[in-house]
């Protein structure tokens, strides 16, 4: 795939690609062209039903058929096909769809599966194709967000750039997922906005890929996952979504989550005691990853699906946010930041 370039028309959809969601909470989502107003229900009830169908049947010409051109490009059959085989895998053959909730050219659809319902959000253009789409579980990402409480350290050194990050979907796409609601997605750009050298072929291309991941605050590995092989570039491994990942008792109900680790580079195991800026790992591109980054958040069990998600706060910051450099008492993730220690402490 092509490089991560960031400008006004691009920011919210090519990194929606190369970044998956975590877990099988989230599954995709999918940044909208712009669309006409006035759509109604009976359109969006049969594209959904069209839809349904395809992705039962396995039928990746059906589907490419209902999107738009940025859609196919942006989602063509090699990520398309795990994608939505990984939404029946957690939830059985779909059903049918319900009464979509239109708003404008967008509409909320839900769609009953053999094991439970998917919430389809999905934008038309005029030519009825599919331009933007978001699947959620029903009723996600309504809970209050609680702040987190524990004094927290960057998770890395250097500077990195934030790809997601954020309080709504514009910016995080994150925030539909109970557990992932404050998550961020972390990688390195250079000054040109290019996340990688070369073609980008290789894991070894991207800058994040090998640099060391850090405790953010003192704790206790409560899980440990390894083993889980790197994805090539472009490709993703959605039935181990979290990839290698670490989670670690903070105290205080808040438990950190580090997801998309290199296979053999965990340094910790289960039942550690580690303290704030150890090495925990390196960063890799294992999971439902399709470029080296971090992905990072904090929630409140140390049940992965059992989580909800809350707001992670960090001392000693210093960002870039639209060509301004600032340092903050706290701060917290915002799409587009680049971000680093103030200081080594």
């Amino acid at each position: 795939m092509g490089s991560l370039h960031y400008d006004k028309q691009v920011t919210k959809v090519q990194p929606l690609l190369r970044l998956f969601a975590l877990s099988g909470w989230l599954i995709c989502i999918l940044a909208a062209a712009p669309c006409v107003a006035g759509t109604d229900a009976d359109r969006f009830l049969e594209t959904a039903r069209k839809l349904i169908q395809g992705i039962n049947n396995d039928d990746s010409s059906a589907i490419q058929a209902l999107f738009d051109a940025r859609m196919r490009a942006f989602l063509p059959p090699d990520k398309a096909t795990p994608f939505f085989r990984g939404l029946v895998s957690a939830a059985g053959k779909l059903k049918d769809a319900g009464v979509p909730r239109v708003t404008g050219p967008t509409a909320i659809v839900r769609v009953t599966a053999e094991r439970g319902a998917w919430d389809f959000k999905i934008t038309l253009d005029a030519s009825d194709k599919i331009s933007g789409l978001t699947v959620t579980p029903p009723g996600s990402g309504s809970a209050a967000v609680q702040r987190g409480r524990v004094p927290m350290r960057l998770p890395f050194e250097g500077e990195w750039y934030v790809v997601w990050g954020g309080d709504n979907e514009k910016v995080n796409y994150h925030v539909a997922a109970p557990g992932q609601r404050r998550a961020a997605d972390l990688i390195i750009k250079d000054a040109s906005d290019l996340s990688h050298k070369a073609t980008g072929r290789r894991n070894e291309d991207y800058f994040a890929y090998g640099k060391e991941i850090l405790a953010a605050a003192p704790g206790t590995v409560v899980t440990a996952i390894d083993g889980v092989p790197d994805n090539t570039p472009g490709s993703l491994n959605p039935l181990c979504a979290v990839g290698n990942c670490l989670i670690i008792d903070q105290g205080s109900n808040e438990y950190a989550v580090y997801a998309h680790l290199k296979p053999g580079s965990l340094r910790v195991h289960r039942g550690d005691i580690v303290r704030a800026g150890q090495v925990l790992a390196l960063c890799g591109n294992s999971g439902n990853s399709s470029e080296p980054h971090l992905h990072f958040h904090l929630q409140d069990s140390a049940i992965l699906q059992d989580g909800a998600g809350m707001t992670p706060y960090f001392t000693n910051v210093r960002f870039r946010r639209r060509d301004a450099t600032r340092s903050d008492a706290e701060y917290t993730f915002l799409q587009g930041d680049r971000i680093q220690p103030a200081s080594k402490k």
